[in-house]
């Protein structure tokens, strides 16, 4: 397999709490992805639009359009890739929550408080998922 280009790799970050998106990025800065940033609903989507991230690393307790509303538009097609790679970072830690997320079509789901190796793993295979299907 080929040598990942790291620095190719966008990813979107979405959560209303900033010291978590301070946290995620400290955790991810091992590596020169592209991140950028939102703190709701519609700034998450606006970004997909304009950013197309490869990746998006998505709080589901958001003001206005919450996570699960986020996921549904992406999958529909409403906007940006439909096939972008989702993975879940949320206080909701009921198996309900997890399979309504699943079932909409999110790559992945990691519960709060983060554990960060998990974080760096599930991150790293979304990466090989997403290198893999680009050939």
């Amino acid at each position: 397999m080929a040598e990942i280009d790291y620095s190719k790799i966008k990813i979107l970050i979405a959560d209303d709490v900033m010291l978590n998106i301070v946290l995620v990025k400290k955790v991810l800065s091992s590596r020169p992805y592209q991140i950028r940033t939102a703190s709701n609903g519609q700034q998450t989507l606006q970004a997909i639009v304009e950013e197309q991230p490869d990746l998006l690393l998505l709080d589901l307790m958001m003001p206005g359009i919450d996570g699960f509303e986020v996921i549904r538009k992406i999958r529909t097609g409403e906007c940006g890739n439909p096939n972008m790679r989702i993975v879940i970072l949320s206080a909701l830690s009921r198996e309900e929550d997890k399979v309504k997320c699943l079932n909409l079509g999110a790559n992945g789901y990691i519960t709060k408080p983060i554990l960060l190796p998990l974080l760096l793993e599930t991150v790293n295979e979304q990466i090989k998922a997403i290198v893999g299907s680009q050939g």
